[in-house]
């Protein structure tokens, strides 16, 4: 089995440990972008991948394909053009302080990539899943053609489409929304992943009467059964929709969970009550390389939809975007096992 990504990694700059950017006199380097923290995760679990880029020709871009290669995730398809790479600068928030995400990455390589110069056909061919989130859309028309067409291509080959609606309402500035150009490609897609807000903010979709600002970490699962339901009606290839539910209670504090509709049953994870978050950006594609696992490795939906929820669960406590656990490490906190105690 293979899972083709497709989207942007960028330079990700984060002030050191609790540090405001402002305060920072050094940056700590990495590389984030959502469907390569999937690929990342896929291929620690052991799955064959493929990640699909645009990066310029310079050291920064060849430093990040070789950390790609030290995770096993596939490179030979990335395209070396453009003349630069995004950049993510983070700082980590704590207790009232939230994290905070500024980008710098108008112009980058996959933006300004030209429609046509991705063979689609080639490098899915024997792929059994295509991954796209709606970050690539939002970078430029021309990113969002080239999208469409991998979600075409992968249609007419048979290929399992899955996408993480991901709405950035900060990248959509080329002229067209979210609304305008998401739909076309959700509809190709048979797995949809969105937390509790972006539904709402690219469909107009919403559960009745949910805050997430004043849940205070109780989210009620059920209340999303018709977000799900509606999705579905809309989207008629969709077989299994997909909804995170993170209820913040701090920086440092969450509750993480999620539902999985398969167009029949409402089914509910476990409810994880994560304390002292070392990091929770790429939290959700850690979820969604669980889940596309889980969907994979296992017959019932419901221990995907488990081994989801415990893998990015897990993520909180790692530095980075990438999540860098094991099955073994995820099926042993699916099976209970939350001590922390030491393994010899």
């Amino acid at each position: 089995m293979k899972v083709v990504t497709f989207g942007e990694i960028m330079v990700r700059l984060g002030a050191p440990g609790y540090l405001k950017l402002v305060q920072a006199n050094q940056l700590d380097v990495s590389y984030a972008g959502a469907e390569a923290n999937v690929a990342v995760s896929l291929s620690n679990y052991g799955l064959e991948t493929d990640y699909i880029t645009c990066l310029p020709d310079n050291p920064i871009a060849e430093r990040c394909i070789m950390d790609l290669r030290g995770h096993k995730v596939g490179v030979d398809h990335i395209l070396r053009t453009g003349k630069r790479m995004g950049i993510l600068y983070l700082e980590t928030g704590s207790n009232a302080r939230p994290s905070k995400v500024y980008y710098d990455r108008e112009d980058s390589s996959i933006a300004t990539i030209t429609p046509g110069s991705i063979d689609w056909k080639e490098i899915l061919k024997d792929a059994t899943w295509f991954h796209w989130t709606g970050i690539t859309p939002a970078l430029s028309a021309n990113a969002a053609e080239e999208c469409l067409k991998a979600i075409q291509t992968a249609n007419e080959l048979g290929v399992t489409v899955s996408c993480d609606i991901n709405y950035r309402g900060n990248l959509w500035k080329y002229g067209k929304s979210a609304a305008e150009v998401m739909p076309e490609m959700v509809a190709g897609s048979d797995i949809i992943l969105g937390n509790e807000e972006d539904c709402e903010k690219v469909f107009g979709i919403k559960p009745k009467d949910f805050d997430a600002s004043t849940t205070n970490g109780n989210v009620d699962q059920s209340s999303f059964l018709s977000v799900c339901q509606q999705m579905m009606q809309r989207f008629p290839r969709c077989k299994k929709m997909v909804v995170t539910l993170r209820g913040a209670i701090n920086a440092n504090h969450n509750t993480w969970g999620g539902v999985l509709y398969n167009g029949k049953n409402l089914i509910e994870s476990r409810r994880y009550d994560i304390t002292d978050i070392v990091d929770r950006v790429g939290g959700g594609d850690s979820f969604m390389g669980g889940l596309i696992f889980g969907l994979l490795h296992y017959k019932e939906d419901h221990k995907a939809l488990e081994f989801a929820t415990a893998a990015s669960c897990l993520k909180h406590t790692l530095k980075g975007d990438f999540n860098w656990v094991t099955v073994q490490e995820v099926e042993n906190l699916m099976g209970g096992d939350a001590s922390g105690r030491v393994k010899r």
